[in-house]
């Protein structure tokens, strides 16, 4: 479906009109933030970052905690671009309310080990996920597209404007 012209925008019916803004308006907010997305993006990607959290849930180390912390980073700087009176949709604020919250190691958490601290390792992959598709399509991007990639679409979803 080929959108109409600016100038006809007003002629869409009010939801689709909002929807609208609401994508150019959070394409326009990852441009002005694009630097800062990219240089996270870089530090969460740093092989004795990224890599190392993933090898600490698999080695059974206390480290993975710190994985909320970075986790929170992320969910901070996706919340700085969130387009005007939106927020997360509500599968990622669970995801960052079970894995990105501030527990605390204890030594009972060995027990049942991937039951306390997989939430950290999901919470962070999908934190990363949104980070990534954010600095994609602002490198990429000059308007919200019409036919949207899969990645895109994602990060409408992720604040409710799809």
């Amino acid at each position: 479906m080929k959108w109409p012209p600016s100038y006809q925008i007003d002629a869409l019916p009010p939801r689709l009109r909002e929807r609208l803004k609401k994508q150019d308006e959070l394409l326009v907010n990852i441009k002005a933030h694009l630097s800062e997305l990219e240089d996270l993006l870089k530090w969460v990607n740093a092989d004795s970052l990224y890599e190392d959290y993933v090898y600490r849930f698999y080695h059974q180390s206390f480290k993975v905690y710190q994985l909320q912390d970075l986790t929170r980073k992320i969910a901070d700087a996706l919340r700085r671009i969130a387009p005007e009176g939106t927020s997360f949709c509500a599968y990622f604020e669970e995801l960052l309310q079970t894995g990105a919250g501030e527990k605390n190691f204890d030594m009972d958490h060995n027990l049942e080990w991937t039951k306390h601290t997989r939430p950290f390792v999901e919470a962070f992959f999908h934190a990363r996920y949104f980070l990534e598709m954010a600095v994609k399509y602002g490198k990429s991007l000059d308007k919200a597209p019409d036919l949207m990639p899969s990645g895109w679409a994602a990060l409408l979803s992720l604040y409710g404007i799809c």
